[in-house]
């Protein structure tokens, strides 16, 4: 568990006339903000360890500028003193972060930071946090997003975790393993032992709890597995083919297409209660891949029904089947982004796969990315950030882009990776 406390915010007692730092993610091309994050004092080392975390979150986000540490002047020996502010504005820090990290008498880790406004001379936000050592790293990711939220107005994603298929192994016989890590890497641990195949792991939105398919007897078989006991549940035994199934926003259902006697791939959702089964799409065309709308009245899904597989849109019970996407090429894998905005999806086109979004009427489709076999966009819980993987170099890895497509990062996993789902935040 961790418990977090608010500090005092207080102003210097003169501060300039003008408002407090903060970043407009919300105009396109953003200049990334200059900020110096100081050590965190005591500790030993992990104060610098909690820093080096918070650092690298907000550098990955795209929209910050950690300062090299070598430039600072001013040493911070006491981070809850007023820094010298024109110490700072010297070498164009625009937000300076100070903390420490202590243990407590009945061994928690207090971890504590104060974010400042260089140029206003203002103490901007100050929260203090009590954690176990299994939580430290968990402390950081939550600092960052504190910061990430307040200089610009949105939610951060620092504190959440990614699952996905680890794959190790030679090509021809791969060994895919369920695996969990924090959102940058850390952290992975395997849920599964690799025995049989799994696929399309994908997180509840409220919840962490994942559903999969397995084909441990040879059938595909859904699962539902809560991450924190490691308790299973068969959610059903499908004949024929079962294609990724996703929670609905509120968690009571998961939505799936499966591929009847008949031979035509339709959606299905299921209530988790009471097993029952709803169809929603009556086609002799291939629909998959559906998502729901992050207020679960509508649904978007991928179908070939016009001659090539392109992106619908329709109502939580089936109504309203209307097609948004008229681009070239091929579309697969649409997402629902938690913002509601937009919808991520997969395209291939002259060869290449791409990764774009569009909005929900299908109009100012944007493409993020563009490679050799990069598929299965996942949303970060804040709508800003994509994550996917791309098979290049023997076997595919995990990548992320921001919405303007230009903060492009690799995910460091072990081995191999695919198919990643981005977790809600932790709470």
């Amino acid at each position: 568990m961790i418990v977090a406390m608010a500090l005092g915010v207080t102003a210097a007692a003169t501060l300039p006339a003008r408002a407090l730092v903060e970043l407009n993610v919300n105009k396109g091309n953003v200049e990334p903000l200059p900020i110096a994050i100081s050590d965190f004092q005591g500790g030993d080392a992990l104060g610098a360890e909690i820093s080096g975390i918070v650092s690298a979150d907000l550098k990955r986000s795209g929209l910050f500028a950690p300062i090299d540490k070598s430039a600072f002047i001013e040493k911070i020996s006491n981070p809850d003193a007023t820094p010298r502010f024109e110490d700072w504005k010297v070498i164009n820090a625009q937000a300076l972060v100070t903390g420490s990290v202590s243990k407590e008498a009945d061994g928690r880790v207090r971890a504590q930071y104060r974010l400042w406004d260089t140029f206003a001379g203002q103490q901007m936000s100050g929260e203090q946090f009590f954690a176990n050592d299994a939580n430290t790293r968990r402390v950081a990711h939550i600092i960052a997003d504190a910061i990430y939220e307040r200089l610009t107005g949105e939610k951060g994603y620092f504190d959440t975790r990614v699952v996905f298929i680890d794959e190790s192994g030679a090509k021809n016989a791969r060994k895919k393993r369920l695996a969990i890590m924090d959102q940058d890497g850390a952290n992975i641990r395997y849920l599964s032992d690799g025995r049989s195949i799994v696929l399309t792991p994908r997180f509840s939105p409220n919840r962490q709890e994942i559903t999969y398919m397995s084909y441990e007897s040879g059938q595909p078989k859904v699962y539902l597995l809560q991450i924190e006991t490691g308790q299973r549940e068969l959610v059903g035994d499908f004949p024929g083919m079962t294609f990724a199934p996703r929670f609905s926003p509120d968690g009571q259902k998961v939505i799936m297409s499966l591929l009847r006697d008949d031979g035509n791939s339709n959606i299905f959702a299921m209530d988790l209660r009471s097993r029952s089964t709803t169809r929603l799409t009556n086609s002799t065309a291939i629909d998959t891949s559906p998502s729901y709308s992050p207020d679960g009245s509508k649904v978007v899904f991928t179908s070939d029904r016009g001659g090539r597989a392109q992106i619908y849109v329709m109502g939580a019970d089936g109504s309203g089947q209307t097609r948004i996407s008229f681009g070239d090429g091929v579309y697969s894998t649409p997402v629902w982004s938690p913002r509601g905005d937009l919808i991520a999806f997969t395209k291939q086109t002259a060869g290449e796969f791409q990764i774009g979004v569009m909005r929900v009427d299908g109009s100012g489709e944007r493409i993020l990315s563009t490679g050799f076999q990069q598929e299965g966009p996942t949303w970060a819980p804040n709508g800003r950030v994509l994550m996917f993987f791309r098979d290049s170099a023997g076997g595919p890895k995990l990548v992320s882009v921001d919405l303007t497509g230009r903060n492009e990062q690799s995910i460091p996993t072990a081995n191999f990776a695919s198919d990643p789902a981005w977790s809600p935040l932790l709470e």
